[in-house]
C-alpha cells in the first residue's frame, strides 16, 4: 500500500528542482498521487476497508490544497504537473 523508497527517489528526480529537495510542492503532489493510486488499487480489492478509504480522502484533500497553491503561484507549472500525472481538474 505504501510506495518504495526507490519510487520516491524517482519522483523526486523527475519533479524536483534538485535531487534532494523533497519539500517542493511539485514533488509532494507527485508522491501523494502515487500513494493515492496505490490505495485506490487496494480499495478495489478490499471494499470494506473503511479506514483506508478515510485515509484516501485525506490524501486527496491534501493534494488538492497543494495543487491550488501551485496554481495560484504559477499556472504554467500547474498545467504541466496535471498533464504529467494524469490528474483531472
Amino acid at each position: 500500500m505504501s510506495i518504495t523508497s526507490e519510487k520516491t527517489q524517482e519522483l523526486i528526480k523527475e519533479f524536483g528542482s534538485k535531487s534532494e529537495n523533497t519539500g517542493d510542492s511539485e514533488v509532494q503532489v507527485a508522491i501523494l498521487t502515487e500513494r493515492i493510486n496505490n490505495i485506490t488499487e487496494h480499495l478495489k480489492l478490499n471494499k470494506k476497508d473503511h479506514a483506508g478509504r478515510r485515509g484516501l480522502l485525506g490524501l486527496v484533500s491534501k493534494r488538492r490544497r497543494l495543487l491550488s497553491y501551485i496554481k495560484k503561484r504559477d499556472s504554467k507549472v500547474y498545467i504541466e504537473i496535471i498533464e504529467k500525472l494524469g490528474i483531472r481538474k
